[in-house]
């Protein structure tokens, strides 16, 4: 990281930050087309044992599926608190920003039971309310998947 005196590495506040976020883009990098695709997504978010996972829905299928199948390698980065700083001269104009970057290993979560959790992570992330209830149906006709963080850097300038 190029400016260390903007890095976060306190836990506590790298957790907080992750859970304001509404959003995580995933980066994929799709060999077939020899180019790189983004999707942003919802998600849900735990810290167990100091072992970050990242919590997704989605359709059964779609390019997002294929490429997990294809590789369990992926970049992400969220970003949020923005707020222009308006300078007196445009090189003095910058912004507030808070952001998380990082790699990690994507997977396909196929138990009903950590389907069911990883839900509720991510009805969590938006609501703020857990204990949420999935029947079988729903579980089953849904494709959920987490990442595995493996490295995270997180850079803020407030």
């Amino acid at each position: 990281m190029r400016r260390k005196d903007r890095e976060v590495l306190d836990e506590t506040k790298i957790d907080e930050f992750i859970k304001n976020c509404d959003c995580c883009r995933i980066g994929f990098y799709d060999k077939e087309n020899d180019n790189v695709y983004i999707v942003p997504l919802n998600f849900g978010y735990s810290n167990i044992d100091n072992k970050r996972f990242f919590y997704f829905h989605g359709a059964k299928e779609g390019r997002k599926i294929n490429l997990i199948s294809k590789t369990n390698k992926v970049s992400f980065e969220m970003d949020s608190n923005h707020e222009l700083i308006v300078g007196k001269m445009p090189c003095n104009y910058s912004e507030r920003y808070q952001c998380i970057m990082g790699t990690g290993l994507i997977s396909f979560v196929e138990e009903n039971k950590e389907k069911a959790m990883a839900l509720n992570e991510i009805m969590f992330q938006s609501t703020g309310k857990k204990d949420w209830k999935f029947p079988e149906a729903m579980l089953n006709g849904v494709a959920i998947f987490k990442i595995e963080v493996t490295s995270l850097s997180c850079k803020e300038h407030l």
